[in-house]
Order: C-alpha cells, then structure tokens, then sequence
C-alpha cells in the first residue's frame, strides 16, 4: 500500500520544530516529506491520497526506559509477545525491561529476547544475584551479551555495594539504574503520608523513605567522578526533587507516567493506582515531578509497566503486589494532562516521553527520515479505545476517561492501522 497523507502536523526530530508536511507511505516506511512526497505521489497512480486531519501529529515513536516483565513466555499477566502487540498499538517502539523476574536476569542467557523489527527490546541485566544485594552478578558477561545497562530491584543498595560498582570500570561502560527507596523506612505503609491516607485509614509511607536513600546517594556522588554512569529510578516527591535542586551535579532520573498524571487526593477509595512503587504522593509532589521534568531536572517519564494477573488484582489492596499496567493509555492521558491543561508544547512532551528516555538509556534519539518505519501518528481528539495487547488487569484509567488515539504507526502491518472511516474506504477501495 502506498499511501499520501496531506497537511497533517509532523515533528521529526529533537532538533526540529513542529510543521505542516505532506508524507508519503509505502507499507509501513516513510518515503518522503513535504514537496518531494507531492511530486512522487503525483507520478505514482498507485498512491491513495487523503487530506490529513489538521490536528493529526506524526512524530518518532516513544521510548520506555525501565518495564518489568516477569515471565516472557507462559506469563498468565503478560508474555513477551503480547507486550510486543501492546506496545505497538501504544507508539512504543522501544522498551528496556528490568532484571526482575521469575528467572532473575542475571546470567547472559537469559538476556535473550527479541521482538521481531521494528520494534526493539532492551533489556537490563542484574547488578547483584538474585537481585539480594549481597554478590555482584558478572557484569563484564552481562554488558557483552546486550545488556543496556545494571539494574537492582526496587530498593536501594547498600552504600558499600553501590559505591564498589560506581568505582568498577566494567559496570561503568554503561548506566548504572538504582531505586532510591528504601523499605526499611516505609513502615509498611503504601500511600505516601499525609491526609489522603490518615482518610482512608491506610498506611502511610513517610517521606524519607525516598529522601534518606537519595540524600546518601548524592553524598557519595560527590565525592567521586562516576555521576554520568548512575541512574535514578522512579523519583517521586517534592522533598527528592529540593535535593536534586541543591545537588552540584544530578544524575539523570526517571518518573513514572502515572505519577505525573494523578495524586491521592484525586483517586477515590476503590480506584485503581493506589497500589503503586514508589508510593503516590500528593498535589504538591505531582507539580514539583512536572515542573521538574519540565526544566530537565528529570529526563525521562517511565510506563513501568507491572502486569498483574486477574487472580492477583482480586486480592485486598495491602496483599497485592504494587504497580500499574498498561501502555495505551499513557501518550493520550500526558497529552490532556500536559499539553490541554497545563499548556506544554508538543515538543517537550517528546522530550519527556521520547528523547529523553533515548538519552537515559544512552540509545540514539528517534527521528523520522526516509527508509524509516518508527514513527506514530497520533489524533489527539479521537474517541480512545483500548486494543488487543496486554492481558494485565491492573490497567488504571478507563477508555471513557481518556481522549486521544495512536490511529496507525510503522511498528504494526497497515492492516492494523486504527484509521478514520474515510481512509479505511479508501484502503479497502
């Protein structure tokens, strides 16, 4: 199939700038751009034409820096193949997957999954065995095998560990992912603390759950040269984002999607999302996590996707495991919250969701040009309905509460492609 979309809204790279442009498809590559897509069309009679929506956006497909997938092949929540379907309907073109599993990544082995082009997988091997912070799994064998990077689990490391793979040379030839969390000072609780969860009667998780680990972190950061290696996971409060503030030099750090969208004093007793790691904070934490990515203070937004399975989210709140699912939801949901109401420009939230995420995985940020198929087209306007994918159960948000859809993208075959009624007749004439 050939296929000439006229007017529609393009943003190619991170150093260009939004633009109205013609596109001409073949299959699922991008053949040209602007004038050249005319003429080609022109001397083409193969080619099916429409006049794009003008709010329509084509733009590189979106990055997701840290995601768990538990068991890739006979997962009752989430194989490798159905995340592979879920991200493709999403605009997700690459994902990196931490070491968590049923089968701790650990060993070169078991860093080998693949999705079929375009689509690409990352994945993180193991910084310690078994993800027990007490050996060092081999990281040199991990690094050569693919690994983007070292990863622990959602905790933080003991300070003697972290700091003996700072100053290891093999683990710093690529990132070094680390939690500032530490359980030990949670209490149990999995709300963050304040007048949400003193209503609810929940839990709460005091602040320097977050902040002591960091603060310890960012001490032995300074005095060492190693700050490009390390990564931060999942930062998640105001108090984290003053002390990365007041830092010399912050590491680059990630937050996840669903803490930029909500907060607990928006979500009712029996919404999902309370249930999540690191815990929800309140409206202060959701502006300073937003303002700060906002500035570049943080660099990447993460879907941290944690598939749970129907038996599992049946289970009361306080005996499930923590986490959210799903990758659908997330580019219209930032988009409303975002781009409609908060008044951030296309640009930036492909910083966030994009480029960013590239950088924090030290991969080569997406950009459309020729021969190229990762690319999304994205009507921010569209009724939004969810698509074979993931079979999590722990999917947040509803359809009838988001606006916006990835109608086509190169990830997928053409005949997968969610468009309007009138180019659906056009495909099918």
């Amino acid at each position: 199939m050939k296929l000439l979309l006229r007017d529609l809204q393009l943003l190619q790279g991170p150093d260009s700038s939004l633009r109205c442009s013609s596109v001409l498809i073949k299959d699922r590559q991008l053949i040209a751009f602007d004038h050249e897509a005319e003429v080609l069309a022109e001397a083409d009679p193969e080619v099916l034409q429409k006049q794009a929506q003008s709010q329509w956006l084509m733009a590189p497909v979106l990055v997701d820096p840290h995601s768990t997938l538990e068991d890739p092949e006979l997962g009752s929540a989430e194989t490798l193949a159905s995340l592979g379907i879920e991200c493709a309907a999403a605009g997700y073109g690459s994902v990196a997957l931490l070491p968590q599993a049923r089968c701790w990544r650990d060993r070169p082995e078991q860093l080998k999954l693949k999705w079929p082009d375009p689509l690409q997988l990352h994945c993180w091997g193991a910084l310690s065995v078994a993800g027990e912070a007490k050996q060092f799994a081999p990281h040199a064998d991990l690094l050569q095998a693919g690994a983007i990077g070292l990863a622990e689990a959602n905790a933080i490391l003991p300070i003697a560990l972290l700091e003996r793979a700072l100053l290891l040379g093999e683990a710093l030839q690529a990132p070094l992912l680390v939690a500032p969390r530490d359980p030990a000072l949670s209490h149990g609780g999995f709300v963050r603390e304040g007048v949400a969860a003193l209503r609810l009667g929940w839990p709460g998780d005091p602040y320097v759950s977050e902040t002591v680990p960091l603060a310890s972190v960012l001490a032995l950061l300074s005095t060492t040269a190693q700050v490009a290696a390390l990564r931060l996971m999942n930062i998640s409060t105001a108090a984290a984002i003053d002390l990365l503030q007041q830092a010399k030099t912050a590491p680059k750090a990630s937050v996840s999607w669903w803490h930029l969208l909500t907060h607990n004093a928006l979500l009712d007793p029996l919404s999902e999302g309370w249930r999540v790691q690191p815990s929800l904070g309140g409206a202060n934490d959701r502006s300073s996590l937003r303002e700060a990515l906002r500035r570049g203070l943080l660099q990447a937004v993460a879907v941290n996707h944690c598939p749970l399975d129907l038996e599992e989210q049946l289970l009361p709140l306080d005996q499930r495991r923590p986490g959210v699912a799903g990758y659908q939801a997330v580019l219209p949901s930032l988009w409303q919250a975002l781009i409609t109401e908060a008044g951030w420009s296309v640009t930036e939230l492909w910083q966030a969701l994009s480029w960013g995420p590239a950088a924090f995985l030290g991969i080569e940020p997406e950009t459309l040009k020729s021969g190229c198929s990762r690319w999304l087209l994205f009507d921010p306007t569209h009724p939004f309905q969810y698509q074979p994918g993931s079979f999590a159960a722990n999917c947040p948000l509803p359809a009838a509460a988001l606006v916006g859809q990835v109608i086509a993208t190169g990830l997928q075959l053409p005949e997968a492609w969610r468009l309007d009624p009138g180019l659906r007749e056009i495909q099918n004439s």
